[in-house]
């Protein structure tokens, strides 16, 4: 399904249990070569449509796709990108229910059904915390470093929701969060989402009008510290979040959320040496499809072990063709972490 008309995507009846992509340029995705992978090994009776809508598109445009998700019997939900936010402005009325996360954030990435009912989930504090576990090893934190997240985007502030969670289970957390991004209005809004969860996370929010400013605080990071490159560049923009001669700290791990693209920034981390460790957004990914499927479909996808390896394995298998084919660099030169810690 692709946006072909002014009045928005074409919408037909499903006729057999389809799950949908809710971006905007959904059939250029890997998705649409994994999912069917997935699905063959998960036993999973059903297929995925791609719906393109153009950035900031019509609130009636949101409307028409929320209602013929709601009212068509096998379209049974949706994982939504990019338009997170403009779902729920636009058309959250028709929706009979919102989780917490969603709520609290105001955007959704997951719609699912239920007994007939439409509901409406935020997943990436979920994902992206599962992503972290999978990155860092036990005891990590206690052993002091601090978070960098260079953006202040909407998995950025997943990821400060998911450590906040963290921290009031009593769970070692970082001695430091600093999130930079370009423009102020962003961090004002991070900070007041904090403040309304009452989070007592130790959090500094620096405004990076230039890369210099990201260069300055990565290099005043104590060592250990995890450094997250959250701001698209590299796989949205070519380019990094850093100049051409950052410093990491020593011993750090550096975490691209993107795993396609030109990723300068962790070419940069590899550069480094002194006990640098580059990791892409592969895992990232692979929990935020799974734990959107799991969902949709209603069924139990594990988020360690065996079983999820081998979801990483089908997948990588699934999309390795173009990924060759896309970058110069072997994607086997990238750290790729199975999976989190039981």
């Amino acid at each position: 399904m692709t946006d072909t008309s002014k009045g928005g995507p074409r919408l037909e009846a499903a006729s057999e249990p389809t799950m949908y992509f809710v971006g905007v340029t959904t059939g250029q995705s890997s998705i649409m070569r994994v999912f069917p992978a997935w699905a063959e090994l998960l036993g999973l009776t059903g297929v995925i449509r791609g719906i393109d809508l153009p950035l900031g598109a019509d609130a009636e445009q949101y409307r028409r796709v929320v209602s013929f998700l709601k009212h068509d019997p096998l379209s049974l939900g949706a994982l939504v990108t990019t338009h997170k936010l403009d779902i729920v402005t636009a058309a959250g009325d028709l929706f009979d229910g919102f989780g917490e996360d969603a709520q609290i954030l105001h955007e959704i990435s997951s719609i699912s059904k239920r007994d007939g009912a439409l509901l409406g989930d935020a997943m990436d504090p979920w994902t992206s915390g599962l992503a972290l576990e999978a990155i860092v090893p036990d005891g990590h934190w206690a052993g002091g470093g601090d978070l960098v997240l260079l953006g202040a985007g909407g998995s950025s502030l997943a990821l400060t929701l998911y450590l906040h969670r963290r921290r009031s289970r009593g769970l070692d957390v970082p001695d430091r969060i600093i999130v930079t991004n370009r423009r102020a209005e962003r961090l004002k809004e991070m900070r007041r989402i904090h403040a309304q969860l009452g989070s007592d996370l130790a959090i500094e929010y620096v405004q990076a009008s230039a890369p210099t400013v990201n260069d300055a605080v990565v290099s005043s990071a104590a060592a250990r510290s995890v450094v997250v490159n959250a701001t698209g560049l590299g796989k949205d923009r070519p380019g990094s979040p850093l100049t051409s001669d950052p410093r990491f700290p020593d011993d750090a791990i550096a975490w691209d959320f993107n795993y396609r693209g030109d990723l300068v920034f962790l070419d940069q981390a590899r550069a480094q040496g002194r006990g640098v460790t580059a990791v892409d957004g592969w895992v990232y990914f692979l929990h935020g499809w799974t734990r959107v499927i799991a969902q949709v479909f209603d069924i139990d996808i594990p988020t360690h072990g065996p079983v999820f390896d081998r979801i990483s394995e089908v997948a990588r298998s699934a999309t390795a063709p173009v990924a060759a084919a896309a970058s110069p660099a072997s994607p086997d030169s990238i750290t790729h972490p199975k999976g989190p810690r039981a």
